[in-house]
């Protein structure tokens, strides 16, 4: 599955340099290990341009980690 999403510019400079190799979301989307997402760049209430795309290779849930992560969220391990 692809997902696209915004980013912060801080964020998106870290994850194209491949410093940031994490994603910490909502748990809405259903997310697996697999997925692409497509990081938009969003600054000032706008899309930049810039996008950057990720492969998720691991994650983990609340359920996986419950006193580390909060309910309703998840860590997602990304590879450019």
């Amino acid at each position: 599955m692809v997902h696209e999403l915004k980013i912060k510019p801080l964020y998106f400079s870290k994850v194209l340099s491949g410093e940031k190799t994490f994603e910490i979301r909502i748990d809405d989307r259903n997310y697996s290990v697999g997925d692409i997402l497509i990081l938009n760049e969003f600054s000032n209430n706008r899309y930049t341009g810039n996008k950057v795309i990720v492969k998720v290779i691991y994650l983990l849930r609340h359920e996986d980690f419950p006193e580390g992560i909060p309910k309703g969220y998840v860590v997602l391990s990304i590879k450019i």
